[in-house]
């Protein structure tokens, strides 16, 4: 079914209810779907806690692989 099809099919059957029922028939423009935004867990003081101490590993890692490099 074309959209030109498809747009008769509705104009017919918005037709016949106003005949049949007597009724009136509001079309309304779609409405765009809400745009979703990711969810993100707020950082607590745990979070904040590991996330240094991982820094902190790196840190010494990195500061390790540069005194073997000399």
């Amino acid at each position: 079914m074309t959209k030109d099809e498809l747009r008769a099919e509705l104009e017919r059957q918005a037709q016949r209810y106003k005949d049949v029922y007597g009724g009136e028939v509001i079309t309304y423009a779609a409405q765009p779907d809400p745009e979703r935004k990711p969810w993100r867990k707020k950082a607590n003081l745990l979070d904040q806690a590991f996330e240094k101490e991982l820094e902190k590993i790196e840190k010494e890692l990195h500061d390790k692989a540069d005194k073997n490099a000399d």
